[in-house]
């Protein structure tokens, strides 16, 4: 006879009630998980994949929040019926959650040793016990000196240091069901491989199961075992992963899997392009005090030698672990931080001995679209205020008396409604803010525009219209983009050259085919091996690990 599932949900449904409006966020949601068993809960944001697992946990705020109908059998118990004090009991002990934002998460004012503790404290574990398994969790989860390291913060540590912590508090007290919700969005692909292979090796440990939230195809085709399909609050697909991938039961699942990126032909450079942008040993030195009176000051090179070129109607895609300087790279080429040594040339002029008013022709030909277009967009004014912004501070690029048609037309080119113009950010979607961004940094007909990270928070099928659209945007006006992005696969297909940038130093240039499939540098095939493909026939084998 099979063994019952772990956790049961059948016919969930959840509401939320705000300004006299019902917003019906889950319906009849049904899908379960096993023991030692992988299940990834897949869709776009809106879908209602986080609300069903937050109805699971019990984190749903009430008001506004409303759980209409269904059941959570977690073992035969009801989850969506227990008290308070039953919660409790559970939460944490038998089921646990990860969140996507650790830093978030994580109390900044107490040490991320006392926190991990702090779990098991509140079960009842002895606080000399579990500051000894608090120690031997963080060394389990890959923090390094971790005894020595229990006294830091959370602000002490890089990105996936956090998450790494979270996973400890998570599973502290060994829980039989682990809720990851979308772990790894943030992180890059060499850190997401780390976190993703160690969630696997906690799951074939101790045979928990694990519930995988992801918008991310490439995680779900090497991770999971079954997926859900998710669909504005309803389930549209369920089944085993290699079973979907090969035969998509769905259209919208269909439109998922074709949208993936990482497919298309690659685009082949024209080297006798005009030369825009001329790039000669730039370096940029940071210099940080020692902690200590006796402690020197040390010298960090967020660039160290950095030369490449960029032309004419090309997109340059650079790609890099946090850390490598590619943020510094992008400061230093719109000249919002000055380099250390070297040169930058826009069109065989020094950018950096370039006068006031050269200065400002320059920032009107280099655009720019930064990752959140929710920071980045003032939300006290209208789409036709951002848009128009440009034109007041350049007034010579478009008459007053023409500018509402422009910004109606700009709209228009990136997908959007002309009516559109008199709302404000926040009644937009983040796809269609990150369009509107698009538009601002196209309203003054600029040569370059240098993208940075400007996809990577968005779902798969928004991410590959946005590609598209820029795509189109470049043929139409012959525009050079500099593509700075994490998700290979993005940059595989957009690109004509790509730049690999390690610790300041390029490690690796030239035409995309040329690196993606023959790569040179160790480091270049590091992160490509890291990098999760949409096809579930190239995963890594499950190890039979021996159960904690």
């Amino acid at each position: 006879m099979a063994e019952p599932a772990l956790l049961t949900v059948e016919n969930l449904s959840v509401e939320f009630h705000a300004r006299g409006k019902i917003v019906q966020a889950v319906r009849n949601v049904s899908w379960q998980v096993n023991r030692g068993e992988t299940l990834a809960i897949l869709g776009e944001s809106g879908s209602g994949k986080s609300v069903s697992s937050s109805a699971v946990m019990g984190l749903i705020d009430s008001p506004p929040g409303h759980i209409t109908a269904g059941r959570a059998l977690f073992q035969g118990q009801d989850l969506l019926t227990l008290t308070k004090d039953e919660r409790r009991e559970i939460n944490g002990r038998r089921i646990a959650m990860i969140f996507q934002d650790p830093l978030a998460h994580l109390n900044p004012v107490y040490p991320v040793g006392w926190q991990v503790a702090e779990a098991m404290r509140v079960h009842g574990v002895p606080p000399s016990e579990a500051r000894a398994r608090a120690v031997a969790l963080l060394e389990r989860v890959g923090i390094p000196h971790a005894a020595a390291r229990m006294n830091a913060y959370p602000h002490e540590f890089s990105g996936g240091q956090r998450q790494r912590i979270m996973i400890a508090m998570a599973v502290a007290m060994k829980p039989d069901l682990l809720i990851a919700d979308e772990p790894t969005t943030a992180l890059d692909v060499t850190v997401q491989a780390q976190i993703l292979t160690l969630l696997s090796e906690l799951r074939d440990e101790t045979g928990m199961g694990l519930v995988l939230i992801t918008h991310d195809l490439g995680v779900v085709a090497q991770h999971a075992d079954r997926m859900v399909v998710m669909k504005d609050g309803e389930v549209v697909e369920t089944g085993r992963v290699a079973d979907v991938f090969r035969a998509p039961a769905h259209d919208y699942t269909r439109r998922l899997l074709g949208a993936a990126p990482g497919k298309l032909p690659f685009r082949v450079p024209d080297e006798a392009a005009e030369l825009l942008l001329e790039v000669q040993g730039l370096v940029k030195s940071f210099h940080l005090r020692g902690r200590f009176l006796r402690e020197a000051a040390r010298e960090v090179r967020a660039l160290d030698g950095v030369s490449f070129a960029l032309r004419k109607g090309e997109t340059l895609g650079i790609v890099g672990e946090s850390g490598s300087g590619k943020t510094t790279l992008a400061r230093v080429l719109l000249r919002l931080m000055e380099p250390s040594s070297g040169s930058v040339r826009y069109r065989g002029q020094d950018v950096f001995a370039m006068s006031k008013e050269q200065v400002f022709a320059f920032r009107r030909r280099v655009q720019v679209v930064f990752q959140d277009p929710t920071a980045s967009l003032n939300p006290r004014m209208t789409v036709e205020e951002i848009i128009g912004e440009h034109w007041a501070i350049h007034p010579e690029a478009l008459p007053a008396e023409g500018r509402r048609a422009a910004v109606e037309k700009l709209l228009v080119q990136v997908g959007l409604d002309p009516a559109h113009a008199r709302r404000h950010p926040h009644q937009f979607s983040g796809g269609q803010r990150q369009r509107i961004a698009i538009a601002r940094a196209l309203s003054l007909k600029p040569e370059v525009i240098l993208c940075d990270e400007a996809v990577s928070a968005l779902d798969v099928s928004v991410q590959a219209q946005v590609i598209e659209l820029l795509k189109d945007i470049q043929k139409q006006y012959g525009l050079s983009f500099i593509f700075i992005a994490h998700d290979l696969p993005v940059v595989r297909d957009f690109a004509d050259r790509v730049l690999v940038m390690h610790r300041g130093q390029i490690v690796e240039q030239g035409p995309t085919g040329a690196v993606f499939t023959a790569p040179q540098a160790d480091y270049t095939r590091t992160l490509l091996a890291a990098s999760p493909k949409a096809d579930p026939t190239h995963r890594p084998q499950r190890r039979a690990g021996e159960r904690l």
